[in-house]
């Protein structure tokens, strides 16, 4: 069942992982990481007056910003939302993509990385953070704990993976994300700096994620937790992993997450569905993007079928956590998070799968222009809110 722009079906009412626009992706190499790490730098002036730019073009009147945007974009029975075609048309003018156009690696991570700031808004606040190492047999895993102020000792807990394609993206590219989630759904959020392909390709990134949930129920009480009220959420790539990691904590038997926070998952690498021939090209996230930031994480010789890599292929799903799954109407994954939707259903797995009909992939990063990205986001922190309120596993 579907719960369309407010609704989680099944309950009542319930697009990217990145946002390179108005500057050419070999404009911000100042950013580059090395190692998975980004250098702490000022924001540059060029950044802040084009994110001013931005700022003011969302503050327009809607005749004004429609006028920008162009003739209402209405496709597969949906109309997009005027502040989503608005971001698309401001993204098409700076000639710019999620990825560079070279595909170099370095060059599409800073760019990601340094274009945060036109689209995120400024730091939600009040919301405490502190930097941690979590230990695992390749070295630590860099981690950032975020405390909304006043939430007490022995609160639900999140861990977060961040999107990019498990090829770009970094705990501070969704910053804002986590501090969002955090403050509105009144827990404690654990954003996780998982090893990046093609660097370290599959399982790398699955095997940080799950040792990361592991880590987080062993060191609940030291982080402020309550170890039978942690969730697994990400968005995207990071979403993938979340599910993953909730499908492998269960199936090992032991700890396991009591929530999955999916949004906009990506959970089959081995089917071409509707929505990809749909919206493969224009919506920010294209066909040729997929198949590379997979292609980097699961080169050849990877078992795509491999459930820990496609999730929706499991054999068994029964007995895993709750799950709230948000998808995005003009999304290329759109299908197939709503496909995994129906498959923990069948399972017995409660879920509410809320369709974001007018929106676009990587809508939780966004939350810094107009209205409509961060009402959908408020609703997932919603439901992660209701999902732990209370809970017993």
């Amino acid at each position: 069942m579907i719960g369309r722009r407010g609704a989680a079906a099944g309950q009542g009412n319930a697009v990217t992982d990145d946002w390179p626009f108005f500057l050419p992706a070999s404009n911000l190499v100042y950013a580059v990481r090395v190692d998975g790490k980004a250098p702490p730098m000022a924001i540059p002036p060029q950044i802040r007056a084009q994110a001013a730019a931005m700022k003011t073009i969302y503050a327009l009147p809607s005749p004004l910003r429609r006028l920008i945007a162009g003739k209402p974009v209405q496709l597969d029975g949906q109309e997009l939302a005027l502040d989503a075609q608005l971001l698309l048309r401001m993204q098409q003018l700076s000639g710019t993509s999620l990825v560079a156009s070279d595909f170099d690696v370095n060059t599409s991570r800073a760019a990601l990385d340094a274009a945060r700031h036109l689209v995120s808004g400024a730091p939600i606040q009040p919301v405490a953070t502190r930097e941690l190492l979590i230990p695992a047999d390749h070295g630590d895993i860099p981690a950032r704990l975020y405390t909304p102020q006043g939430l007490a000792d022995g609160s639900p807990l999140l861990v977060f993976y961040h999107g990019g394609g498990f090829v770009i993206g970094t705990r501070d590219s969704h910053d804002n994300t986590a501090r969002l989630l955090a403050k509105q759904a009144g827990v404690r959020v654990l954003s996780i700096e998982y090893r990046l392909a093609p660097e370290h390709p599959f399982p790398a990134a699955q095997q940080d994620a799950l040792t990361a949930f592991d880590y987080a129920h062993a060191k609940a009480a030291d982080l402020g937790a309550d170890a039978e009220r942690i969730a697994v959420g990400g968005d995207s790539a990071g979403g993938n992993l979340a599910a993953v990691t909730a499908l492998a904590a269960t199936r090992r038997g032991g700890p396991a997450p009591a929530f999955q926070l999916l949004l906009y998952p990506a959970v089959d690498s081995t089917t071409r569905r509707r929505s990809r021939e749909l919206f493969g090209n224009g919506f920010f996230l294209t066909d040729e993007h997929m198949t590379w930031f997979l292609d980097q994480y699961a080169p050849a010789g990877v078992d795509r079928a491999d459930p820990l890599l496609s999730p929706l292929l499991a054999d068994d799903h029964t007995g895993l956590p709750p799950a709230y799954i948000a998808t995005a109407g003009f999304d290329p994954l759109r299908d197939e998070g709503e496909a995994y939707a129906a498959k923990l259903a069948e399972a017995g797995v409660p879920v509410g799968l809320s369709r974001q009909d007018d929106l676009i992939h990587g809508f939780v990063n966004f939350t810094g222009v107009g209205t409509r990205f961060r009402e959908a986001t408020a609703e997932a922190a919603g439901a992660l809110r209701m999902g732990l309120s209370g809970y017993t596993r």
